[in-house]
């Protein structure tokens, strides 16, 4: 069977619940295992978050039990929420060290509250991953209220998951 690999973080929860849906889709083709990026040195204020996406500052992640090599998988997903026109700090950090992307088939997930900035973020993750050479490329944008209704979500999912076949 074939394998993916879903890179994670979620802050509030949303973005993990989305990851979750994604999961339970992919497991009708793939193995999968689940990578969960975690900031250590994320401050608590939103505003002091939003200034060092803004900033593209990345963040000090939680190294132990991490895999950066992902030359394993056929299917690599990237989620994390929208700040500041970009990936959450951990992400950007997590995406700039990976390795083993070239030819891959990659997929970009973010959740948003208010859109402003969905799809620069989107751009900024293919950008850190330019110089890898993924092969494939697709990307969904949920916006928080539309975790809600998973059935949607499911549809969505599907949507692209059956574009990547």
């Amino acid at each position: 069977m074939k394998q993916a690999i879903i890179v994670l973080y979620s802050y509030s929860g949303n973005t993990k619940q989305l990851a979750e849906i994604l999961i339970k889709q992919l497991e009708n083709y793939y193995e999968v295992d689940v990578i969960s990026v975690e900031a250590l040195d994320e401050p608590d204020s939103f505003f002091k978050q939003a200034a060092r996406a803004l900033f593209r500052k990345k963040a000090h992640i939680k190294e132990e039990n991490i895999n950066f090599d992902l030359s394993g998988y056929d299917l690599i997903a990237f989620c994390t929420p929208v700040w500041a026109f970009g990936p959450a700090p951990a992400m950007r950090t997590y995406l700039t060290r990976c390795t083993g992307i070239k030819d891959k088939t990659v997929l970009f997930f973010a959740t948003y509250g208010s859109g402003a900035g969905k799809n620069k973020c989107i751009e900024q993750m293919r950008s850190l991953l330019k110089k890898q050479a993924p092969g494939k490329t697709e990307s969904l944008l949920v916006q928080q209220f539309e975790l809600k209704n998973e059935d949607r979500i499911i549809k969505k999912v599907n949507e692209v998951v059956k574009i990547l076949k």
